[in-house]
């Protein structure tokens, strides 16, 4: 009997260190990833079961706030200002997860990082619940002047701080209103399915997850890599006076726009945006070894490290077929062919240019508070990219003045503020006949920008010139930058 019983009990010693074994080992080595698992839905139960911090812009306009439910959940997300920030703020839902600020600085606003944990330590026998609140960069009155601008029209509009590459304006229409979305009940899944299958896209915020051809803007890039290497300077070459350029193994020429003349130095063609002249700077002067270099300097194939999901890359071609000759590379170098950029990496262009050739990284949170307002979080401005010298950003800043001043651009111009910019016209439709039209450029007090922007109206119907970029896009970034610039 003796021994019948020292056996049951080892066997019951054996089963309690195993279940002892299993148990630390789930709840202190799994646990990490145990809690990252999608199928893991305790955390955003949570999320919707205690109150959650508010998004708010930098002008003090609450974005994203929860408020008390009567449903199953004690807590519902609303979100004020409705279509107006639905790109920035995103939306947050219990069954299919969330988007934008909300995803991104979701642990901050349930009050899960570090230095909120550390207040709730305080607050074991108080009945408090600690929550981040998310502050951004930009106002309300700037993104509803790029709203205004835009007038309904596809396309987007992004401004951003030189120096500090805060985000000051970020808006695409089609947009939406991220409160039905956010709602507890089967009409969540309704309202998602139906602006999913819309076909202007309202879910997708194009101004950083969308590429397009950026058309003559790129030619800022291209005049920026022949600066940098050296073989470029503002007088020379001087290239020669052309309708097109010749492309090999066809009778085909890569023509200007309207087939007019024209060629020169630097300055002379990029304020007339010449397609011979920047064509002929990529594939001869520059080569596409260095294109490719260049092009990724600024910040193509690379993911921009903005604080915000699936930001997309922008793109220039790394390879170039021997038995296609100098079309692609041509075709590449003034921004069409297999050349594509978000609206936000035109942004970081010209706002490298603006800030002496350093491209900062873009950021929409400026600060983290706690529910008294004590800062937890700063964002600390960082570098992303350096592609061009103070020297060469300055001579290439002084191009897209002339383009303001005497060329495409001059709807662009604020009166007392030096601006400099660069048109685009991007046809990719020719029955019937469509482009887009683009703006690149910055503003500021002489020698001091303190906005740079990128706009995009896509799809513009009818014949196109490079004078389109101006007519259209050029007045929707100057009213956003003059609103900047006046207010702050």
């Amino acid at each position: 009997m003796n021994r019948q019983i020292r056996k049951l009990g080892v066997a019951l010693l054996a089963m309690f260190t195993v279940l002892f074994v299993q148990l630390n080992y789930i709840q202190v080595f799994k646990a990490p990833s145990l809690d990252r698992h999608p199928g893991n839905s305790r955390k955003v139960v949570e999320g919707f079961s205690q109150p959650r911090g508010t998004i708010v812009s930098a002008d003090g306009t609450v974005l994203a706030k929860s408020v008390p439910s009567k449903d199953q959940f004690k807590f519902q997300r609303v979100y004020p200002e409705g279509e107006l920030f639905g790109h920035v703020t995103g939306y947050l839902n219990f069954n299919f997860g969330s988007t934008g600020l909300e995803s991104t600085y979701g642990d901050d606003l349930a009050g899960r990082t570090p230095g909120l944990d550390l207040q709730k330590l305080s607050d074991l026998f108080v009945s408090k619940t600690r929550v981040g609140n998310v502050n951004i960069s930009i106002r309300k009155d700037v993104q509803e002047v790029a709203r205004q601008a835009l007038a309904g029209r596809a396309g987007s509009v992004v401004a951003i701080d030189p120096k500090t590459g805060a985000i000051l304006a970020f808006y695409s229409s089609a947009s939406y209103d991220p409160n039905p979305l956010a709602s507890h009940g089967v009409d969540a899944g309704r309202a998602r399915a139906l602006l999913s299958a819309a076909p202007s896209k309202p879910l997708l915020p194009k101004m950083y997850a969308e590429t397009f051809f950026p058309g003559s803007t790129f030619k800022v890039v291209t005049g920026s890599i022949g600066l940098q290497s050296g073989k470029v300077t503002l007088t020379t070459p001087s290239y020669p006076v052309l309708t097109g350029y010749k492309i090999d193994f066809t009778k085909k020429l890569l023509s200007n726009f309207g087939g007019e003349s024209c060629g020169g130095t630097l300055p002379e063609i990029l304020k007339v945006s010449c397609n011979s002249s920047f064509a002929a700077m990529g594939n001869e002067t520059i080569g596409t070894a260095g294109m490719v270099a260049g092009a990724e300097a600024f910040g193509f194939n690379s993911r921009p490290p903005i604080d915000l999901p699936a930001a997309a890359p922008s793109v220039f071609p790394t390879a170039f077929p021997k038995d296609q000759g100098n079309g692609p590379i041509a075709r590449a170098s003034i921004g069409q062919g297999d050349t594509k950029a978000t609206p936000l990496e035109m942004a970081l262009v010209a706002a490298a240019i603006a800030n002496g050739g350093d491209m900062m990284t873009p950021h929409l949170m400026t600060t983290i508070t706690d529910d008294q307002g004590r800062v937890v979080k700063r964002y600390t401005p960082t570098v992303w990219k350096r592609p061009i010298s103070p020297q060469n950003a300055e001579l290439m800043r002084q191009a897209m003045i002339g383009v303001v001043q005497g060329g495409t651009a001059t709807r662009l111009a604020i009166p007392g503020y030096e601006v400099g910019g660069k048109t685009g016209t991007a046809q990719f439709g020719i029955d019937p006949p469509t482009s887009h039209a683009w703006i690149i450029g910055y503003a500021g007090p002489p020698g001091d920008p303190k906005v740079a922007v990128a706009v995009i109206v896509e799809a513009q119907a009818g014949p196109a010139s490079e004078a389109t970029g101006g007519r259209i896009a050029a007045p929707i970034g100057q009213a956003v930058m003059a609103k900047i610039l006046a207010d702050g």
